[in-house]
């Protein structure tokens, strides 16, 4: 897996978590929902995004 195909599998599953906890633990896990869709909506602007960050120095290929 590459950096970015590994990114949106992370970035979904973080959605999914989110909200399933949200529905299922505490109303304020949907603020990780919010958080992740705005560092989504944040890299498409500039680039970067801190779990690529995190990936390359795993050393996933990109």
């Amino acid at each position: 897996m590459t950096v970015e195909s590994m990114l949106r599998m992370i970035a979904g599953f973080f959605v999914a978590a989110s909200v399933l906890l949200g529905m299922y633990v505490h109303p304020y896990f949907l603020w990780f929902t919010v958080f992740v869709g705005l560092n989504l909506f944040q890299s498409a602007f500039t680039g970067w995004c801190p779990m690529m960050a995190i990936l390359r120095k795993s050393g996933v290929p990109d």
